[in-house]
């Protein structure tokens, strides 16, 4: 057994690092690969037991897609949650139940329904996947990881319910009240879970034991809740987003760092290696199929006949809730999709593992149930290859934009500004003039350098130029790499004890560890230019400044009289002077409002429009 986990986990970090070099969609190349290795002579075969599934792997699974999740935007979004999350799988369970029913007269309705239930909800781990590599719109794919965060919930309960009346007939109340207690009670033992974690990280301060706490969070929120038969999925989501929204008040930055840093590894192993879990499954299903008593004709016209309804299903019932909001109040107007939208977020809806471990909870003795469960097979992998292969297409013909890392970029470096700002005002107020010589001017500029830092990754591509923080990181990566192998050779020597030796290095990787998180962010675009669009304002200087044309300019006025040298570029937009940036030696820009007190400047670098007011500290 040691030997298969080995070997998975390899197969998983050898195939997910070939696709991304060559930028191929990992969950479908895992699938395929693991499909066709499944052929293969002393490949073993593989089973999936629902319980390791839904009781060991999805609890981590969720939690991790969880806390990388905004509580703001979850909020935001909770009618679309709600109606995509409990409504459409309530939906697909009856729209793909009578479709199942109708090529499969023999099988009880209950058993069509529950077939229905196991394939409704669309996979979080295959949102977040494919979202990130095709880099899906940022609305779409907050949708999608949110919707597929809770219902999975949902699809159990009905899978619940379809399941027990195979053997006995519940009422509507006892349906709607188990309903009820699981929503409930999952987001109260969430809550309470998370309450208490929170507690116990504020008085934590060694990361390791807080990267432990952070691992036990899902099973303390999942196990509990099932136990009282409320739904443990929710349970997991609710802790994790409460966690996720407490972290920068109950957590040390150290242990921030390492729990993100573990959950990264952790997730990655997991996530790709149910890809390769779910190719590895066919030849079972096949050889249980080949024992059915039905025909290959309509084996293949049951599993073609729920793959279409899933997907026809998912695409009405959304197209429909658009066009709902769309002509509903001006409330619900502002909510609306476009039809744009509507597609992508149709098309997007690929099942996972979650699908094929409840499919395995249906009843032992069910009547073609190895049909039942190569349907839910053919379910998963069909959305997997066939929508999964073509999202980018549509992606592309949608012609929605993309996440774009100029507006972040722009984003950033204001919050950095007002987060710089608040610092020094900070520092003046805790500042008592006794400080050793220096202390208080080294804190200022520290400050200010990374507030800079942030402005410089606007402008023109990186490649072009080397800015002060570029050449700042490259020198001091020089030194440390200096430093290290004093260090090693003393290591090497036996001059020093291995504690003050650890601790020596430990201080190097970490200040290296900073200026790689540097070059990882810049490099992100680092072939063109970062230039942000416009925004609107509320700021009376911007709102009555002429909108900036985004005329390049070539040199700092005032640098090239002083013979010094500049960063970017900014245009006054009252009198056309051209001064460098606060990232500049000379500050020019900032020292021509002081003598002329005009208020709006415009960056003057390629490809670029957006303003700053001096007054008001506002962009624009």
């Amino acid at each position: 057994m040691t030997a298969e986990i080995v070997a998975l986990v390899i197969a998983v970090g050898v195939v997910a690092g070939m696709c991304d070099r060559f930028g191929w969609p990992t969950p479908l190349v895992l699938v395929v690969v693991g499909a066709a290795a499944s052929f293969l002579p002393h490949v073993p075969d593989v089973r999936l037991d629902p319980d390791l599934v839904l009781h060991v792997l999805l609890p981590p699974l969720l939690y991790a897609t969880a806390v990388r999740t905004s509580l703001f935007d979850f909020k935001h979004n909770k009618t679309s949650i709600v109606s995509l999350s409990v409504v459409l799988v309530v939906f697909t369970t009856g729209v793909v139940g009578w479709a199942t029913w109708l090529v499969l007269p023999g099988v009880a309705v209950a058993a069509a329904l529950a077939l229905g239930a196991v394939v409704a909800p669309p996979d979080a781990v295959a949102a977040a996947a494919l979202g990130r590599r095709l880099g899906l719109p940022r609305r779409v794919a907050t949708l999608l990881e949110q919707e597929s965060l809770v219902n999975d919930a949902a699809a159990l309960i009905a899978l619940t319910v379809a399941v027990s009346a195979l053997t006995a007939s519940p009422s509507v109340p006892e349906v709607a009240g188990d309903f009820v207690w699981a929503v409930v009670g999952g987001v109260l033992i969430g809550g309470v879970v998370a309450a208490v974690l929170a507690v116990l990280r504020a008085r934590v301060k060694d990361p390791v034991l807080d990267t432990l706490i952070s691992f036990v969070a899902p099973y303390l929120a999942f196990l509990p809740a099932e136990e009282v038969h409320a739904s443990g999925v929710l349970a997991t989501v609710v802790t994790g987003l409460a966690l996720a929204h407490l972290s920068p008040r109950v957590q040390t930055a150290s242990a921030r760092v390492t729990e993100a840093i573990t959950w990264r590894t952790v997730a990655f192993v997991l996530e790709n290696a149910v890809f390769l879990v779910i190719g590895l499954q066919l030849p079972g299903l096949l050889d249980d199929a080949a024992d059915s008593d039905l025909g290959t004709g309509r084996i293949v016209a049951v599993c073609v006949t729920v793959l279409v309804a899933t997907v026809v299903a998912r695409a009405v019932f959304i197209f429909g809730l658009a066009g709902i909001l769309a002509s509903g109040t001006p409330r619900m107007r502002r909510q609306a999709w476009s039809p744009r939208v509507a597609g992508l977020v149709s098309w997007a809806g690929m099942r996972g593992v979650v699908t094929l471990a409840a499919a395995q909870l249906l009843p032992e003795d069910l009547p073609d149930r190895e049909v039942l469960l190569l349907a839910a097979f053919t379910v998963v992998v069909g959305s997997l290859l066939i929508q999964g292969s073509t999202l980018p297409w549509l992606v592309r013909r949608a012609g929605l934009p993309a996440p774009d890392p100029a507006e972040d970029a722009l984003r950033a470096a204001e919050l950095g500004d007002a987060a710089s700002a608040a610092g020094l005002r900070r520092l003046d107020e805790v500042a008592t003039g006794s400080e050793p010589e220096g202390v208080v001017e080294r804190l200022r500029d520290r400050s200010m350098a990374r507030s800079h830092a942030a402005w410089e990754r606007l402008g023109r591509p990186l490649a072009d130029q080397e800015t002060p923080s570029n050449t700042y990181a490259r020198l001091r990566m020089e030194m440390l790499a200096a430093e290290r192998e004093v260090v090693i050779r003393a290591r090497d020597d036996g001059t020093a004890p291995g504690d003050v030796l650890s601790a020596a290095l430990a201080a190097i990787d970490v200040e290296e560890s900073l200026l790689d998180r540097t070059e990882e962010l810049e490099s992100l675009a680092r072939d063109r230019a970062l230039a942000p669009r416009p925004r609107e304002t509320h700021c009376p200087h911007l709102r009555s400044a002429p909108v900036g044309d985004a005329q390049p300019a070539s040199a700092c006025e005032d640098c090239l009289v002083e013979g010094t040298t500049w960063v970017h570029l900014r245009r006054c937009l009252s009198c056309g002077h051209v001064g460098c940036c606060d990232s500049s030696p000379r500050r020019h820009s900032r020292a021509h409002f002081g003598s002329a007190g005009h208020p709006v400047v415009v960056s003057a670098e390629p490809g670029e429009a957006w303003r700053w007011c001096w007054l008001d500290e506002e962009l624009g």
